[in-house]
């Protein structure tokens, strides 16, 4: 499903987005738009450099490793970010897996960062690979968090996750590593 264009001209200046970021774990059941979506998946690592492939977050060495998988009521997806379009990966409401806390089942939208070990360095030892996997993912949830701040969206990063049952539901390789997952929706009233 090709998204539609992020909008550039959105949102309030920086120093307002970080004075208002903040973790939210209560969600409206109010699903996103699929702007928004769009909008949130480009801040949160889309390419802002296109004739180079660069991207809205940095990556250890530009291994640009780390995929965003997005939970919703209607499927599994990934966010293909070169052609600015989600994957249909199954049709299916895996929510409720993406994390140990009750909400994580009815927020709109939850992403699931995964590290793709295959794209690192192969003489990089495990135990760095974790580290890169895990400082890549600071750098795009943040941005889904000044984001979220900005379009008075309600969202949280979270570690807590059965990841052996998350993973296999995701039908992840043995090379995919879960770094954590994100909710993100409109805040409850």
């Amino acid at each position: 499903m090709k998204l539609p264009q992020p909008r550039l001209e959105t949102g309030m200046p920086l120093m307002q987005a970080l004075q208002g970021r903040k973790s939210t774990r209560e969600f409206s059941a109010e699903k996103l738009p699929e702007q928004v979506l769009s909008d949130l998946l480009w801040a949160a690592f889309g390419v802002n450099r296109p004739e180079t492939g660069g991207r809205t977050a940095p990556s250890t060495s530009n291994w640009q490793d780390i995929d965003i998988y997005i939970a919703s009521a209607d499927g599994l997806y990934l966010f293909d970010a070169k052609n600015h379009a989600l994957n249909m990966i199954q049709a299916k409401d895996i929510r409720a897996l993406t994390g140990t806390q009750d909400f994580v089942g009815s927020a709109p939208i939850n992403l699931i960062y995964v590290s793709d070990f295959t794209r690192m360095d192969s003489d990089t030892g495990a135990e760095d690979k974790k580290i890169a996997a895990a400082i890549d993912t600071g750098f795009i949830a943040q941005n889904v968090y000044l984001y979220s701040a900005s379009m008075g969206l309600a969202t949280v990063v979270r570690g807590s996750i059965d990841d052996e049952a998350l993973a296999k539901a995701m039908s992840l390789k043995s090379t995919q590593w879960i770094v954590a997952a994100q909710s993100v929706g409109y805040p409850k009233k």
